[in-house]
């Protein structure tokens, strides 16, 4: 049996910490090498395990490296650092990995990313997992790790130590937003490895469940006075697992994720761009890429995506989602440095690459994304709604006579609608209204696109009220 909250969503196993520590977490990680022995996978032998800062999270890990153990393999302790440095440091010893982290959900959920030893694991092997779940046991006993904390974290760092010209940042003051974020210190050390003075802002010793997307929790409100009352020309952070970029610009202004993610592809030369549906559709307006491929929501597609463009002749592959969390699919050079492909979300990269651009160009954060086609995008979520609330909602404004137009009616006629992930409605004016049920949590996802800042505003505002009417009915 398997817990009722425990599912892949757009990126791993999520569900409730009651239902996923112990029994679910060992047989999940059981089934997970039961699948990588089946498809020849196995890799090394080594199973490596890094966590986020939830109190959960270091007993989920223990009941991962017992399962590791059981299954004759040899599980290695990464300790708590980004998901994308656990992910480097297992490709480079050629072993599987397992991340547990709830990334950006309440902390009375937790998860389990899954990696083959060549990267994240995709839909196919999101299947295989859950085939061999019927099998899998629940073993007794611990599995001794081997520490290899240090190690990971110095070669994620080193990573992006040598991108930059050393001097690139001096003169830049940039607060790192703490929070519990895993990216934490290697933000710190790499913005610093580049000169930038770096003030520490908002660290919390426990856990909280930080949304880069959710720009209006209440979480973020101190940041745009720290940048006044600090002086600060940006504030960069990420979310728990340090997946998701977050930068705020010089005037307090948040910079979306989608805009960090086509401003690191035009910052590393990218010819072919891979990105959800959910991303501004400022991206192909710029003209920068050869190549804009749209997906729906989450890595597993992103990589796909990267995937087929790369089979179709494309070289330099960059992905992002509308998070900002951006994926390398091909290796790149960039002033003479070499950056291996990495097709995982990270949010050190776009956080270095939109520094540098501004640095390079002698301009600020805000001046640099306004010089961007980017029409004025929000984005919000409805919490606590059940997905067959929000499948209901969709449903009836797909196949309903006549319940879109009317639906919509307060904000004009419909012009066309894009069915990718959830639904996305263009209005005759151009303003655009997106829907889809998150992938990781019961909450309800809204984006908006306006014509101006208040308009885009003023349309999420509507769009959250009229839905929110609609799936609490």
């Amino acid at each position: 049996m398997t817990a009722g909250s425990l599912k892949f969503g757009t990126s791993g196993l999520r569900g409730l910490v009651t239902d996923l520590q112990g029994e679910a977490a060992r047989r999940y990680t059981a089934a997970f090498l039961a699948h990588l022995a089946e498809t020849g996978a196995t890799g090394s032998g080594r199973v490596y395990i890094g966590r986020d800062m939830r109190p959960s999270s270091p007993a989920i890990v223990a009941d991962c490296a017992a399962a590791i153990a059981a299954a004759g393999l040899e599980p290695v302790d990464c300790g708590v650092l980004p998901t994308p440095a656990l992910a480097l440091h297992a490709m480079a010893g050629k072993g599987a990995a397992i991340m547990v982290t709830g990334s950006h959900i309440p902390a009375d959920r937790n998860g389990l990313k899954f990696y083959l030893p060549t990267g994240e694991i995709g839909k196919a092997d999101e299947a295989g997992i859950t085939a061999a779940l019927a099998g899998a046991k629940a073993t007794e006993g611990e599995g001794r790790a081997q520490d290899e904390s240090q190690a990971a974290a110095q070669r994620y760092f080193e990573r992006y130590a040598g991108l930059l010209p050393a001097e690139a940042l001096a003169g830049w003051r940039v607060g790192v937003f703490e929070h519990s974020t895993v990216a934490r210190a290697v933000l710190a050390d790499v913005l610093a490895a580049f000169g930038a003075e770096v003030v520490p802002l908002g660290r919390v010793e426990g856990f909280v469940a930080v949304d880069t997307e959710a720009f209006n929790d209440a979480v973020f409100a101190p940041l745009a006075g720290w940048v006044r009352e600090r002086g600060l020309d940006a504030i960069v952070s990420a979310d728990g697992d340090g997946d998701r970029p977050l930068v705020m610009d010089g005037q307090g202004q948040f910079v979306r994720g989608d805009v960090l993610g086509l401003l690191t592809a035009r910052f590393l030369g990218a010819d072919a761009v891979v990105t959800p549906v959910t991303s501004n559709s400022a991206i192909e307006r710029t003209g920068y890429f050869d190549e804009v491929r749209r997906t729906r929501v989450g890595s597993p597609f992103v990589i796909a995506g990267m995937e087929e463009a790369l089979a179709a002749g494309a070289r330099r592959v960059v992905g992002f989602e509308a998070n900002g969390g951006t994926l390398l699919g091909s290796d790149v050079a960039v002033e003479g440095a070499s950056l291996p492909a990495l097709p995982t979300r990270d949010a050190v990269l776009p956080i270095l690459a939109v520094l540098a651009l501004s640095s390079a160009e002698g301009v600020s954060v805000a001046d640099l994304v306004a010089a961007l086609p980017v029409r004025p995008a929000l984005s919000d979520r409805l919490e606590h709604v059940a997905q067959e609330r929000t499948a209901m909602l969709l449903r009836r404004l797909r196949e309903e006579p006549g319940f879109a137009d009317g639906f919509f009616a307060e904000q004009g006629r419909i012009e066309r609608v894009s069915e990718i992930d959830g639904l996305q409605f263009i209005l005759a004016s151009g303003d655009m209204v997106h829907y889809r049920p998150s992938g990781n949590a019961p909450e309800m996802r809204c984006y908006v696109e306006g014509t101006t800042p208040g308009r885009a505003a003023e349309l999420l505002a509507w769009g959250l009220k009229v839905a929110e009417a609609a799936v609490r009915s």
